[in-house]
């Protein structure tokens, strides 16, 4: 049983200001933390300057089934710039990478033929690569799971698909483990409650994405060759599941935003007390992995000075290796 940070009282914060001198590398969830997939909360931008002005490593870290240029395409289309943070990895990319390249871990000799599950006409996931998609499970290689038309579909929608490629043994690869999502105001299903629904028909499935290290070693990874380690990184996002599990598995620091995927469990929460039983009862819901930190939304908490935006060069390009 996971106990990490079990023991320890998870420290309440007015905002991201509370920890910023602390850490130098902050990896950072996007939906639900930076946005809704409809708007940029408010206090994002300003708390991004802030960290950026203190020169700090930003990396976000979605598990987005989309590749990580569309992304970032889409933080700008929300408003977000290139040069508020440094990098964005997604597990669409990871996966991308690995159908691509084919060669080590469950990737390797996967085949070139596979059933696709995403949003619909969304075939960016397989674009460029030597894979084809095919209606038809017993000709397919593997099944490809990257997102889902939730709202618009059931999971029972799914579910004769789903039994069918159960049958042939198609392997199965999750490329966003993220089981709920946010749109706008509302939770929606999400893949990762699609994989979970093909194992129960007997389906194998290899998940990429948070809360699996593979993806939180790569951000690592990216940050060491900036010179910034484990000690001096802190995971921020609004899953349990995902962002503060993942961030506890490879030894990091974590903090949790209350809106998010957990808001109403602190909706009716009157006091710090009141916070404190909710946080507790959500703790042990998940194992006993307990966030260092808790903060209402992902903004500053303090008055910001008046600040000039100064561009940022461009983007280290890092090549994923597996």
């Amino acid at each position: 049983m996971l106990t990490t940070n079990s023991i320890n009282k998870t420290k309440f914060c007015a905002g991201i200001s509370d920890i910023s001198d602390s850490y130098s590398g902050f990896i950072i969830d996007e939906w639900g933390v930076l946005h809704n997939g409809e708007k940029l909360f408010d206090g994002v931008i300003e708390c991004l300057t802030e960290l950026k002005d203190r020169q700090k490593q930003v990396i976000i870290l979605s598990n987005s089934g989309k590749r990580a240029d569309q992304n970032s395409e889409r933080l700008r289309s929300l408003g977000l710039a290139d040069d508020l943070y440094n990098d964005i990895i997604t597990s669409g990319e990871i996966t991308w990478q690995g159908l691509n390249n084919q060669s080590e871990g469950y990737f390797k000799n996967i085949g070139k033929k596979c059933i696709l599950i995403n949003k619909k006409d969304d075939l960016s996931i397989v674009k460029d690569l030597s894979v084809e998609v095919v209606d038809d499970p017993k000709v397919a290689s593997f099944l490809l799971i990257a997102g889902t038309d939730a709202p618009n579909k059931t999971i029972e929608d799914y579910e004769p698909l789903l039994k069918q490629c159960a049958r042939y043994n198609l392997k199965a690869i999750c490329a966003n483990p993220d089981s709920l999502g946010i749109l706008g105001a509302i939770n929606i299903f999400g893949p990762g409650t699609l994989a979970m629904r093909y194992k129960d028909f007997g389906g194998i499935v290899e998940y990429i994405g948070k809360p699996h290290s593979m993806i939180f070693q790569h951000c690592v990874k990216m940050l060491q060759e900036r010179d910034v380690y484990p000690g001096q990184t802190v995971v921020i996002g609004d899953a349990m599941a995902h962002d503060i599990l993942g961030g506890v598995l490879v030894n990091i620091d974590t903090c949790l935003i209350k809106r998010g995927i957990h808001s109403s469990v602190f909706k009716a929460c009157e006091n710090p007390a009141e916070v404190d039983r909710s946080l507790n009862i959500l703790v042990r819901q998940y194992n006993n992995v307990r966030p260092n930190y808790l903060v209402e939304n992902f903004e500053w908490g303090k008055a910001l000075p008046d600040r000039k935006h100064k561009k940022r060069g461009p983007k280290k390009k890092s090549e994923i290796s597996f």
